[in-house]
């Protein structure tokens, strides 16, 4: 370098060489693209031409490495170390290794350089300046950074500079300073990890708050401080944090990794056992591990003789396999839930406190995290071999709520948690994964509740004392119960192919008449759709209150209208299958001629008998709704004397929102009746010679509205 401050020609800028056995210092700072010089431009700067490297020149990057040369170089070094210009991000396999050695390479150096280029002098701050730092949190910007945590705990020697490469002190002298800002132990600030090396949920903590530029770095920065060593995927997203802690249970035994969130209540993330990120171990600074004959000499304080025999040796054995995390655990359950356990982990928040627990749930014979507010256990402790999930299964849905023949039936909805939710549409998140509605008409009232589980969503309905009643450990019972009813939900049996299903559910309502019917189907992979009505039956009560799942029709209509559904299964005699619009549909033949529109029931030989037809009911209660049936082309069709020709229109149910509402608005006078949905005129089928004796034929469909539906038996019939 001459006097200039530039590069002669033949100096060599860069170059191999070990970090064990070179005196080398090395920068700690904060990337600020696009002004950083990287390695390419490094090694091509002396063949440039001018007016390129001049540009290079006057960057702020350039600058800075050009200020830490001048730095080392006083301080007696031959070499330093930049990350920006000294690693081939070209190539993949440098950049792995770098990212991998990267911890090492800083605490092998002799003089860290840590530039805090938003600090203007002279001195290193001593308190937060929210005004000055409004993007870091009070504090310099090289404090909120993830790789730079590392940077300042790996050296052993870190001197600090302001933003004109003034010295404003060092990592030792700064240590309680240093401590408050970035809570990690002075101890380890002044010593490193040579004399003691806190449990994995505490150095994770550290990085809580940090950011990085790319979201897998986020996992690769802390590689060196858990001593573990992975490769590069950038493009991975959080799977970096999670193959980041598989990586640390490969090689330790430290349980603590599993106490994230450990005091969030119900407010966490249900799910893998896995945290997605480090923010979620925040609260595990203090965190640290408990002696085994500790840990079960405290459990014997607190629980006594109710505590199972525990071997020693099975705390420190668990592994990773295809099913799960293979772990033994201590496990007790909540009172009134056979799913949702609380577990207890040898490991303490802060010193000399009780073992930390957190909450499991059962879900096809796997254990995943689960969040709750603190409730009783019923101290019938396991002490057993589980497997913890760690897959991801959230899959957020959205709820599409239609409770109109509620609030027809004369109910208010004057309650609701979270309170917030005034809409019809609910997504239930990891911070609210509850969703509750109260209805209530001044005499009866139930609570309805929302939720999802381990990627299956959930609805339960219970009967509440007043529509104000629903109290919180109500609400607690719920959730400690929500597994379950996830799980009875996925359970439910559904008979028959698999063309679309609704799921039915009837609750009684106690010292009432009341029937709350929930009915959920799915419209599309994350849309629920969700109907609820009352009515009343005075014999409705002696039956299970399961889900039942029946197979419908409509489950494509683009309006998602569940008033417009139709259940398949019928007792007609059989008929031909027409191509209708492109598409065949199964009909049935129809002696009689069956209009569009007629409803009625079976008699015992399968023959319709026609009560009405809704088309007139409609127009003598609303004449002025529009209720035009749809028309389709068919195909022309003949067999024997039947026929349907060329010019044959054939004629379905409207699918509009004033047809639907008109199909509720009767469901409680034709209840259990079938409607007539689809109709094809055949040419008249004449008795022998004489035309004039013709008798009208239709092929036809004949449905039963899935909103007529009131018969237990009649639903599960038609299930089947």
């Amino acid at each position: 370098m001459n006097k200039s401050g530039r590069v002669a020609r033949r100096t060599k800028v860069l170059e191999f060489a070990d970090d064990e056995s070179t005196k080398y210092a090395i920068l700690s700072h904060r990337w600020i693209d696009p002004t950083e010089v990287d390695y390419e431009e490094m090694v091509d700067l002396a063949k440039m031409e001018i007016e390129e490297r001049d540009e290079i020149r006057q960057r702020l990057g350039y600058k800075k490495i050009l200020a830490s040369c001048e730095q080392a170089k006083a301080d007696g070094y031959e070499w330093l170390w930049v990350d920006t210009c000294c690693i081939d991000k070209r190539s993949s396999a440098e950049l792995s290794e770098a990212i991998n050695s990267m911890y090492r390479w800083y605490e092998n150096s002799t003089l860290c350089y840590a530039y805090l280029h938003d600090v203007a002098g002279p001195s290193f701050p001593t308190a937060s300046d929210h005004e000055k730092y409004p993007n870091s949190n009070g504090w310099p910007e090289w404090f909120s950074r993830g790789w730079t945590l590392q940077e300042m705990i790996a050296p052993s020697n870190v001197q600090f500079f302001d933003k004109d490469w003034q010295p404003i002190g060092d990592k030792r002298t700064l240590s309680s300073i240093l401590e408050g800002i970035t809570r990690v132990p002075r101890h380890i600030l002044t010593n490193g990890f040579s004399s003691y090396r806190p449990c994995v949920a505490q150095i994770i903590s550290w990085a809580a708050d940090r950011t990085t530029t790319r979201v897998e770095d986020r996992a690769y920065s802390l590689m060196g401080l858990l001593d573990v060593n992975m490769p590069m995927l950038y493009g991975e997203g959080k799977k970096a944090f999670h193959r980041l802690q598989l990586e640390v249970i490969r090689t330790s035994n430290d349980q603590s990794i599993f106490a994230w969130g450990y005091n969030r209540g119900e407010d966490g993330r249900t799910g893998s056992i896995l945290a997605d990120d480090p923010s979620f171990f925040e609260d595990c600074d203090e965190m640290e591990l408990m002696d085994p004959d500790k840990f079960i000499q405290d459990l014997k304080d607190d629980f006594a003789e109710e505590l199972p025999s525990m071997d020693d040796d099975c705390f420190g054995m668990f592994s990773i396999t295809n099913r799960g995390i293979q772990i033994w655990m201590l496990l007790c359950p909540y009172f009134g839930s056979r799913s949702v356990f609380q577990a207890w982990l040898p490991c303490r928040s802060i010193p000399s406190g009780p073992p930390v627990t957190i909450n499991l749930a059962l879900w096809n014979c796997n254990y995943y995290r689960y969040f709750a507010s603190p409730m009783d256990v019923e101290r019938t402790f396991q002490f057993r071999q589980v497997y913890l999930g760690y897959q991801d299964t959230h899959r957020e849905v959205t709820f599409e709520i239609d409770d109109s023949a509620i609030i027809a039936n004369g109910f208010t909805c004057p309650n609701m948690d979270p309170s917030e939710l005034t809409e019809n549409m609910l997504t239930p998140t990891g911070a609210s994964s509850l969703c509750v509605r109260v209805y209530s008409d001044g005499q009866a009232s139930f609570a309805v509740a929302f939720g999802q589980y381990f990627g299956q969503d959930w609805i339960h309905c219970i009967w509440v004392p007043s529509a104000s009643g629903f109290s919180w450990p109500e609400e607690q019972h719920l959730l400690v119960r929500g597994p379950e009813r996830a799980q009875s939900m996925a359970d439910a049996p559904s008979r028959g192919e698999r063309y679309g299903r609704v799921w039915v559910k009837d609750t009684c309502l106690p010292q009432s008449t009341w029937i709350v019917r929930t009915s959920r189907v799915v419209w599309e992979r994350s849309k629920i759709g969700v109907r609820m009505e009352v009515f009343r039956h005075p014999y409705f009560h002696n039956f299970p209150n399961k889900w039942r799942v029946l197979d419908v029709e409509g489950i494509n209509d683009p309006n998602r209208d569940m008033r417009g559904l139709m259940l398949r299964a019928t007792p007609c005699k059989p008929g031909p299958t027409l191509f209708v619009d492109g598409v065949w549909v199964n009909f049935y033949l129809e002696r009689e001629g069956a209009k569009l529109g007629d409803y009625g029931d079976f008699a015992d030989s399968g023959s319709f008998r026609r009560k009405g037809n809704i088309f007139a009911d409609i127009k003598s209660l609303t004449p002025e709704v529009d209720i035009t049936p749809r028309q389709h082309k068919v195909m022309p069709f003949y067999r024997g004397c039947l026929a349907v020709t060329p010019h044959t229109v054939g004629l379905s149910l409207p699918g509009s929102h004033a047809f639907n509402s008109s199909l509720a608005s009767l469901s409680p006078r034709l209840a259990n009746a079938y409607l007539v949905t689809r109709v094809v005129r055949c040419a008249p089928e004449s008795s022998g010679s004489d035309s004039t004796n013709s008798t009208p034929v239709s092929f036809c469909t004949i449905k039963m509205p899935f909103i007529w539906n009131r018969d237990e038996s009649t639903g599960s019939r038609l299930a089947g």
